[in-house]
């Protein structure tokens, strides 16, 4: 059904530009297409300031990191144990200006992967200080150790949220969870964060978004998407209602070519993931 949309959104593109083509000199034309663009998209000039302050809640200024973990086949479930005795354990701890936001295992996507997401409130000096700490932690330094020999590898990045999603809370469940993961061009962070400003609005009606960030440290212009559904069922049909709504298709349309490379992960909260 998208590629029925894109198609006519393309088409009627191709149409209205060739109808004006033909009756309007190019320099009209080309302030039309603007001011077209200029009414859907909320602009945000990027030379005042770096996207990274453009589009992140400075009133909140949290840094948000994700971790990777790839785990041997066989340690899979030794992993999981090893993880609800240890990182609850933090997340409780006043001492350590960090929440566990969640933890999952990748049910389709990359297997035998679980990912976690830690907030740090206070920004750079709070992962500073939690990992300061945390190197004096005798039972998280063991927990590294136990841990290491489970892993294949991993990796991480350090992230922003976007102004215009939810922070991210804990829900009840059950729920499975989707990733969608963006790998931009360079120098498109600021155009995507115009569309999504809207498109969220779109995506918000059935309480599905969890949480949208952009990557700071680690692979960058990368977008990570965060969504909660009942079952696979339920997000097939929530997707699908999107394209009946007004807006979707055009931002879909204007977003994909910003795109260089996506990916979806559907992940399965652990037991004592916040986000059940």
């Amino acid at each position: 059904m998208a590629s029925r949309v894109l198609q006519r959104v393309a088409t009627g593109l191709h149409w209205r530009r060739a109808g004006l083509q033909a009756n309007v000199p190019a320099a009209i034309t080309t302030r039309g297409f603007s001011g077209l663009k200029s009414l859907f998209v909320r602009k945000v000039d990027p030379r005042k300031d770096a996207h990274s302050h453009l589009l992140s809640k400075k009133e909140d200024n949290n840094l948000y990191k994700i971790q990777f973990h790839n785990v041997k086949p066989e340690c899979l479930d030794a992993y999981n144990e090893l993880c609800e005795e240890v990182l609850p354990s933090i997340h409780a701890d006043p001492e350590y200006p960090c929440e566990l936001v969640g933890t999952w295992n990748t049910w389709y996507g990359e297997q035998d992967q679980a990912v976690h997401l830690w907030r740090y409130r206070g920004g750079y000096p709070a992962l500073t200080e939690v990992m300061n700490k945390l190197r004096q932690n005798k039972g998280f330094m063991n927990y590294r150790d136990e841990r290491g020999k489970m892993l294949l590898s991993r990796r991480n990045q350090l992230l922003l949220e976007f102004s215009f999603w939810n922070e991210p809370v804990p829900r009840p469940g059950p729920n499975i969870y989707e990733l969608r993961s963006y790998q931009l061009r360079p120098g498109t962070m600021i155009e995507w964060g115009n569309y999504w400003a809207r498109a969220i609005e779109i995506r918000q009606q059935n309480q599905e978004a969890v949480g949208g960030f952009f990557s700071q440290i680690g692979s960058l212009y990368q977008v990570h998407h965060l969504w909660a559904y009942k079952d696979l069922q339920t997000r097939d049909k929530i997707r699908n209602a999107a394209w009946h709504r007004e807006g979707w298709d055009e931002v879909v349309y204007y977003t994909v070519p910003l795109i260089q490379h996506m990916e979806s992960r559907i992940m399965i909260p652990m037991k004592t993931s916040p986000l059940k």
